[in-house]
């Protein structure tokens, strides 16, 4: 299936998610795709354990969808490779960390280069890499006071968090905020905005890469 935008023309895309949780974002995902206007499909959910919410939310859209534990291999490149080859299979175009609480290493993310990307809940460089994960994010922000805070969608490399950065929206921190409010408000007004806007536009061929920075087509 083809998209025809009156001057380019591409093949939609294939979407594959590792997920951890719940799938917020992953939902955000699907649901711009079924309003129009990103020219791809979710194919594929990977979950790194038993009983993720995000897993209910792939297969009442009869998305196929797999848990694939870590704790099953006796390496971390066994595991990656696992992952791997099953993405492969299925000819993935792109992959969406969603919730996804392992963090990958050379393995993996070598042989989808430029194809994976994440989404932080916060504005990098800040309140990120190994331990800045969930409401931990958000404590650190507040703990440093800050006034702004934000999202972060950006392609995974090795290194945690460090990759190329494609798309960020900033969300006020107010003076009453628990790590809770303020988790929900970077999501509603950041996280499920610039995702599925990092997909399209993805999707769309928009993205290129010169010297580690991301640019606009």
């Amino acid at each position: 299936m083809r998209l025809n935008t009156g001057q380019e023309t591409f093949d939609m895309i294939k979407i594959g998610a590792l997920v951890s949780g719940g799938g917020t974002n992953l939902q955000a995902i699907m649901d711009a795709i079924d309003k129009g206007g990103i020219n791809a499909e979710v194919a594929a959910v990977v979950s790194s354990k038993e009983g993720a919410y995000a897993l209910e939310r792939a297969k009442s859209r009869g998305i196929e969808n797999t848990v694939i534990r870590k704790k099953n291999f006796k390496t971390a490149e066994e595991y990656e490779l696992a992952l791997a080859e099953y993405f492969k299979e299925r000819d993935i175009d792109l992959i969406v960390l969603a919730g996804f609480m392992v963090i990958l290493g050379t393995t993996f993310v070598n042989q989808f280069e430029n194809r994976i990307i994440n989404i932080h809940p916060a504005l990098i460089p800040s309140f990120c890499g190994e331990g800045f994960y969930g409401l931990h994010v958000h404590e650190a922000a507040l703990k440093a006071g800050v006034k702004v805070t934000g999202a972060t969608v950006h392609f995974v490399t090795a290194e945690c968090d460090a990759g190329p950065i494609i798309l960020q929206k900033a969300v006020d921190v107010m003076d009453n905020d628990t790590p809770e409010t303020l988790q929900r408000r970077v999501m509603e007004q950041a996280e499920w905005v610039i995702y599925p806007k990092a997909v399209r536009l993805f999707a769309d061929n928009k993205l290129e890469i010169a010297d580690g920075i991301v640019k606009r087509r």
